[in-house]
């Protein structure tokens, strides 16, 4: 792993801003400008990416040190030239305040098993007969645990993610042959058009309802009065 990954993986766990990350280096007495941070952050590929020393990337460890637990006995941690991944693993244990059980926890949580006297030797010191270095496997695992712990990601937001789809809704059609999908819509497409049928074999026929009409009818009719003449003007004189 190099330097400039670390610090990405940091942030993007912690969720730093530039600003911060220039503050936690203060921290340290380290100077850095947020044009600096930008280009330690950028891709691997990012032809203006410039690489993260191990003096800076001490002063960042160390100020984070600082922020999270204070200064030791009042002074400011000195800022290593040279860094191992057995010490930047111990300046993280002490940053999130870590015990060995804690990071053995973090390890398994990522299916990366390691036992107690294997972890216990990457914090002895150098020369010591159980020394053990520590190796970018171990370094990487422990940060991809610590961010999935941090900013856990649901599975249904990756696959969404991945499959470039936003769309949650179960398909009631799925599992159902192409062509009876088809002919549904059509059947629904013709109601639609046509409109709605009643059943026939559902619908109630009054057997008086045909004469009551027909009286109805006769009732409302015009009645005319036929008349003669001379019952009108009279009778004609003769």
């Amino acid at each position: 792993m190099t330097n400039n990954d670390i610090l990405r993986r940091l942030r993007f766990t912690y969720n730093f801003t530039d600003k911060q990350i220039c503050d936690i280096f203060a921290l340290a007495d380290v100077g850095v400008t947020t044009e600096q941070v930008v280009n330690w952050l950028r891709k691997d590929d990012d032809k203006d990416q410039v690489n993260l020393s191990d003096q800076k990337l001490a002063g960042f460890l160390n100020g984070w040190i600082v922020k999270n637990r204070g200064k030791k006995d009042g002074q400011t941690p000195i800022n290593e030239k040279q860094l191992s991944n057995n010490l930047i693993l111990t300046k993280i244990k002490i940053a999130l305040s870590l015990k060995a059980e804690d990071i053995l926890a973090l390890l398994k949580s990522v299916d990366f098993n390691l036992g107690k006297a294997e972890l216990s030797a990457f914090f002895r010191k150098p020369d010591h007969k159980h020394f053990r270095q520590c190796k970018d496997q171990i370094l990487r695992n422990l940060l991809t645990a610590i961010q999935q712990k941090q900013r856990p990601i649901r599975n249904s937001a990756v696959a969404d993610h991945q499959d470039g789809s936003a769309n949650t809704q179960p398909n009631k059609h799925a599992g159902k042959p192409k062509s009876a999908v088809t002919n549904k819509k059509s059947k629904t497409d013709k109601l639609t058009k046509q409109g709605a049928r009643p059943n026939k074999s559902k619908v109630y026929v009054n057997p008086n309802a045909s004469n009551q009409r027909d009286d109805s009818m006769k009732s409302d009719e015009r009645k005319t009065l036929k008349l003669k003449p001379e019952q009108i003007w009279g009778q004609k004189d003769k």
